[in-house]
């Protein structure tokens, strides 16, 4: 028997496999039993009714997707009369999570968010803050310190920092919001990415850009991971073109706690619960018998040789 149960802080998921927050919906309970993987993760879902951007939202780009929803919400109060409902009736832990624009937003929605059944908070602080001029809080260690700081002030709940690859500081962002009072990192969310129609000559997406995900996003989450897992005592959820039970090890190897599963559900959304089974299968294979003696097992006792190398080759 191979036992999968992982933890994420005071949380205890039955296996580390979960969908990525805007990838996942009730529908899915029509097509695979939800009650099989390790978390629920909403959609992210804002204090206001909110439209979305503009179409075409979605296009494809070599194997990969970009996508530019621009967060569309029926709003909290929609949120918690019929949707938090919807999943009491299953074990896996509840994660919901939330956007806004400003600090204070952020702190009100955590806070009103904080209700039965809501098992922890997923902040995607890779959004837009208004008061760092349009940049993202996780863009900078000191815009996710102060946002994390007030959201840890309004709520008891676990919170889980889902960060951004748009940033040159990794380890420092992390590092910011753990201080902060994060319980766990999600890393990461989509690239900023974009891709033009070379006929029309205009670009794929209504927004102009929007954000890459799928394999070509993979080798960059995956090293945003690994940094994370060495930088943080905190846990780290991997994100970032999941679709094999090899990119699943991989993450795990890293030194991720867990992962989320987002575009391969678009493209097969039975990926999750299949996920499951392999990732048993592949333990066995491996005489593990325990999910936790593969997590940050990699072995980079050289690594440091190879990073002066690379940054002396031309």
């Amino acid at each position: 028997m191979v036992n999968l149960t992982t933890k994420i802080g005071s949380l205890t998921l039955a296996n580390p496999i979960m969908p990525a927050s805007g990838t996942f919906s009730e529908d899915l309970v029509d097509v695979i039993d939800i009650g099989a993987i390790g978390a629920h993760v909403t959609k992210t879902i804002t204090r206001e009714k909110r439209g979305g951007n503009p179409t075409p939202r979605v296009c494809e780009v070599r194997g990969s997707m970009l996508n530019s929803i621009g967060i569309p919400s029926k709003g909290i109060d929609d949120f918690i009369e019929n949707v938090i409902p919807f999943y009491q009736r299953y074990d896996a832990p509840l994660v919901v999570s939330i956007s806004a624009h400003s600090a204070d937003d952020f702190a009100r929605i955590c806070e009103e968010i904080s209700v039965p059944g809501v098992d922890a908070i997923e902040v995607n602080i890779s959004c837009p803050n208004i008061e760092e001029d349009g940049k993202a809080f996780a863009m900078r260690p000191s815009s996710t310190h102060a946002v994390m700081t007030r959201l840890r002030a309004a709520s008891d709940l676990p919170l889980w920092a889902k960060l951004t690859p748009n940033t040159g500081e990794t380890t420092e962002v992390a590092e910011a919001a753990q201080d902060a009072g994060a319980n766990a990192l999600v890393v990461s969310n989509t690239l900023l990415s974009m891709a033009i129609d070379i006929h029309s000559r205009k670009p794929k997406l209504g927004n102009l850009m929007g954000g890459l995900s799928g394999p070509s996003l993979k080798p960059i989450a995956l090293r945003m991971a690994y940094q994370c897992a060495k930088a943080v005592d905190i846990p780290v959820i991997g994100c970032g073109g999941i679709s094999t039970v090899e990119d699943v090890a991989e993450y795990l190897i890293a030194g991720a706690t867990a992962v989320q599963v987002g575009t391969a559900t678009f493209i097969k959304p039975t990926t999750m619960v299949t996920l499951v089974e392999e990732l048993r299968h592949f333990l066995a294979s491996q005489n593990i018998t325990d999910v936790s003696e593969l997590i940050g097992t990699v072995r980079d006792d050289d690594a440091a040789d190879s990073v002066v190398f690379m940054e002396a080759a031309p």
